[in-house]
Formats: C-alpha cells, sequence, structure tokens
C-alpha cells in the first residue's frame, strides 16, 4: 500500500510538472489520467500490480 501511495503521489507530482513546464497540455494529462483509472478496473490490474510490485522489490534489492 506504502508504494502504491508513493508511485501516485509520484507520478501526480510528474504530471504537474509537466503541464506547467508545458511539455504536455491539460487535455491529453486528463485523458491519460482518465486512460489509467479505467485500466485500473480492468482485469489486466493485478498483473500491472505484480509487475511493479516485483519491480520495486528488485530496485529495493540493489546494495551498493
Amino acid at each position: 500500500m506504502a508504494i502504491s501511495l508513493s508511485v501516485v503521489l509520484l507520478l501526480a507530482i510528474i504530471l504537474v510538472v509537466m503541464i506547467r513546464g508545458g511539455s504536455i497540455k491539460a487535455g491529453p494529462a486528463i485523458v491519460a489520467a482518465l486512460f489509467g483509472f479505467f485500466l485500473a478496473s480492468t482485469g489486466m490490474a493485478p498483473s500491472i500490480n505484480n509487475f511493479l510490485d516485483s519491480l520495486a522489490d528488485s530496485i529495493n534489492a540493489i546494495r551498493f
């Protein structure tokens, strides 16, 4: 849960910066947000969630 909330917050910050910087306009940003919202309600959501969890675990396992 903490990882999901962090990812959502990070993506929201990136989206705001991109809109304010002119890299992306408000219309495409809304479409992208709606796409993500509706994608989360499909049968693909658990697979995406598992992938992101395993990616986070892999990054966490890296030792410097």
